[in-house]
């Protein structure tokens, strides 16, 4: 939460509301890789890369919590 507060006043000129709701996006993405462990330049990397190209009925493998399951399970089967 402190880095919530500290980033508010430097949030307040994102240039737009588009540009404000993307931030936020983004924000939520990282902090919930945060709580889960995962380096978030990692997944962000990730699946940037993989996201042009990947079917759109399974986004959802992309979150982070599913993302983790699938690395942590492809780590698991090359072992």
């Amino acid at each position: 939460m402190r880095k919530v507060v500290l980033g508010k006043k430097n949030w307040m000129f994102v240039g737009s509301v588009n540009a404000g709701k993307a931030m936020a996006i983004l924000y939520s993405f990282v902090q919930t890789c945060r709580e889960l462990k995962i380096n978030p330049q990692e997944y962000l990397e990730d699946i940037f890369r993989r996201l042009y190209n990947h079917p759109h009925k399974n986004l959802r493998e992309l979150l982070p919590d599913q993302w983790l399951k699938n690395k942590n399970s492809a780590n698991s089967t090359q072992a």
